[in-house]
């Protein structure tokens, strides 16, 4: 082609560009490339999907309204009318995704982004004239509208975003921000938004319906983009470095799901479950908005090369106002099979004046060096020989019982869980898997004799999951030992990733049974005796995700018991409680935990009121600080002046050591000895190794009746 034809069609092209109206210029398509990913979407959820699905009307309507809710999760941007042309796909959508046929909801997702656009051109006109930072009327803003209806009039949305436009800035006004720095926060927040909105392309829309078709049937089910495929091999690869953090989408927010154990955020002790992130900034740039922004997007701010710093603003989980944030920093780094490694140690327990020596095993994942293995070398890295190894070494030490702390454990290899468990018992079955057809696969221990047969406890919390459970259900079905803690996640299902024309499906195509034929899905395992915690189970576990698959049973199989704590609980539980009762961080956790429920229930809505917003605030966190300090006090600890002060110190109540000198190691070890009794994280641990040997002296009594 000549260049003079060359630039004939350039000139050609900028005069469409100029003619062509902006709307038009929005307009997304599916590719069809995307149309035949949909259709194998389609048939491997038909096929391949371990639940039994009616692709029907009323499974149209559900992706139909998901598809909304995903798009518009507050009703704050569609109008009734705008959603009008479109309902045929509450009946039609599954024929329109068998048949790949997806214009129409591209469509849909146009008509929002138009929407969406229009209302942050808007707000950001209402910046260039200039905001009124007098915050002293009675209006709330409601929090949560997932159950609103849609507004039938644009003046309804209008007065909405003058009242979210005024709680923005209100917002930032708490934070100390002067109005020259409010209006450039919002201005780079809603300048943020709509250069996305401008970036979106139709592997975007693609991902979206494909997300509201996959999470109708469970939540484990999914779609993976190109892009998302690369990302999770460079994830397993470990050739992209992050914080160790597993994210998900909470509304506008992105909230930490869990913590990779060993990861640099779990060592920084700086994050918790259920924190939300709203902004992200890199070691020197400036903070960005994330209010909003996409998961994967936030995931892309987050990740960069190790050693480097990422700095994240974030919301505790336990605070009931956003306005109270703090910015942490994270040293990017790889984890390393060393730092998820079994480790085990010795407590020292005092009865009537004698010690007692209890051991501990942390096993924060069930991990096999894959390639050693593969290898053929004989001293390859695991969770069961690591333990193995931890128990001889605990033996030698005169340990009367043993304790293994899978808190935060989220699983791993089942073949490691499988073989943990034959380090307790002799020979039997560990866990059935059953497929979407009704068979039944059993796992079992086949190697003869016990590692260890005396006294056992398992330590577990809702982030207790998968290979977990399994290991911890086993263990309580076979009498062999202690459960304690609190219920855990109740991830009971097995998943594989597929390979699509474009893309891949992650599948749920199994689901987990303990040997008793119960399943750990949906309700988890229950604890012989519970412990307060912090984690709400309501934002937590697999019961708090949409359309989980339900708890079921099969038919149990054969296995011979090897204990009957149950006969024994009554006296454990009643022996636990008193020394509950006198353990300042044990009533901490169970008056915290209740706070905490009772101010999100009260929180549904915020004023817009300055003073009157300072006011509930201040009145919030003085309940939670009254509890703090009620706990410091009772320990010895010095009190705080504010409850983000706890947070500070990693919300553990242990007093620093700053300032000990090269020459006060004496001192400084006895700042270590008080850390281990005033944490309110340790506290589980200790009180599992008082109740272990409480369980043992029980088991040396009844031996001793049972001979006389």
């Amino acid at each position: 082609m000549s260049l003079f034809a060359t630039l004939s069609r350039s000139v050609a092209l900028a005069v469409m560009l100029v003619i062509t109206s902006p709307a038009a210029l929005a307009q997304l398509e599916p590719t069809d490339e995307q149309r035949q990913a949909a259709v194998e979407i389609a048939d491997s959820l038909r096929y391949g999907h371990y639940a039994d699905i009616n692709f029907d009307e009323a499974w149209s309507e559900d992706v139909f309204q998901r598809y909304l809710d995903i798009l518009d999760n507050q009703r704050a941007y569609l109008l009734r009318s705008d959603i009008e042309p479109y309902r045929h796909l509450e009946s039609d959508m599954a024929d329109a995704i068998f048949n790949g046929d997806l214009d129409e909801a591209f469509a849909l997702y146009d008509a929002f982004s138009e929407r969406q656009r229009s209302r942050l051109e808007s707000l950001l006109a209402q910046l260039d004239e200039g905001l009124d930072f007098n915050f002293e009327s009675n209006e709330r803003l409601e929090i949560d509208r997932e159950d609103a209806p849609w507004a039938t009039r644009q003046s309804e949305l209008d007065d909405l975003w003058r009242k979210r436009l005024k709680n923005d800035a209100l917002t930032l006004a708490l934070t100390d921000q002067d109005n020259e720095q409010i209006e450039s926060n919002l201005r780079q927040r809603y300048e943020g938004q709509l250069t996305r909105i401008d970036q979106t392309e139709p592997e975007d829309v693609f991902g979206v319906l494909m997300a509201a078709v996959t999470g109708s049937i469970e939540p484990h089910t999914g779609y993976l983009s190109p892009r998302q495929s690369e990302s999770f091999d460079i994830q397993m690869s470990l050739s992209l470095e992050g914080i160790g953090a597993l994210l998900q989408s909470d509304g506008e927010y992105v909230k930490v799901a869990s913590l990779v154990p060993g990861g640099p955020a779990e060592r920084a002790g700086i994050l918790e479950p259920a924190d939300r992130i709203i902004a992200v900034g890199q070691e020197d740039g400036e903070m960005v908005n994330v209010v909003g922004m996409r998961l994967d997007n936030v995931v892309d701010l987050i990740r960069g090369p190790k050693g480097s710093v990422v700095r994240l603003d974030v919301v505790p989980a336990q605070a009931v106002d956003m306005t109270r944030s703090q910015t942490v920093e994270i040293t990017r780094d790889t984890v390393s099979l060393e730092d998820q490694a079994a480790h085990g140690e010795v407590i020292e327990v005092e009865r009537d004046g004698e010690p007692h020596r209890l051991g501990v095993i942390n096993v924060p994942t069930f991990y096999v060096d894959f390639d050693a293995f593969q290898a053929g070398e004989e001293e390859y890295r695991s969770t069961t020989r690591d333990v193995a190894r931890e128990i001889d070494r605990l033996k030698e030490e005169g340990i009367e019982g043993i304790v293994l702390d899978l808190r935060n454990n989220g699983g791993g290899a089942l073949q490691e869980a499988n073989s943990l468990i034959g380090l307790f018992i002799d020979r039997g079955p560990t866990v059935q898997v059953r497929d979407a057809q009704g068979r039944i696969q059993l796992y079992g221990d086949t190697e003869a004799g016990t590692h260890y047969d005396g006294p056992l406890g398992v330590l577990v919390n809702r982030l207790s999951a998968s290979a977990s459970e399994i290991f911890a259900g086993a263990i309580q079905d076979y009498g062999r030992g202690l459960i304690l803690g609190t219920s855990t996640f109740g991830k009971g299902t097995v998943q594989t990733l597929n390979d699509l024309s474009h893309g891949q499906i992650k599948l749920t195509r199994a689901k987990f049974y303990r040997i008793s034929g119960d399943s750990t899905q949906n309700r988890g395992v229950e604890p012989d005796i519970i412990f307060p915690s912090l984690i709400d189970p309501e934002r937590i576990g697999e019961s708090s995700l949409d359309n989980a698959l339900e708890w079921d049973t099969v038919q149990n199989v054969q296995y011979r018991r090897y204990g009957e704590p149950e006969n024994v609980l009554d006296k454990l539980i009643a022996q636990h409680d008193t020394r509950a009762q006198n353990n300042p961080n044990f009533r901490y956790l169970e008056r915290q935990s209740t706070l905490a429920r009772q101010l999100r229930e009260q929180h549904t809505s915020v004023s817009l009121n300055r003073e009157q917003r300072k006011r509930e605030m201040e009145a919030q966190e003085a309940e939670q600080l009254s509890l703090e300090n009620q706990r410091r006090r009772a320990l010895g600890l010095d009190e705080l002046d504010e409850w983000m002060d706890a947070r500070s110190e990693g919300v553990d109540g242990a007093e620093s050591a700053e300032g000990a000198t090269e020459d006060s190691d004496a001192e400084t070890e006895s700042e270590g000895e008080e850390d281990e009794k005033t944490s309110v994280d340790r506290a589980h641990v200790l009180e599992s190794a008082e109740i272990l040997l409480d369980y043992a002296k029980l088991q040396d009594n009844r031996r001793l009746a049972a001979k006389r």
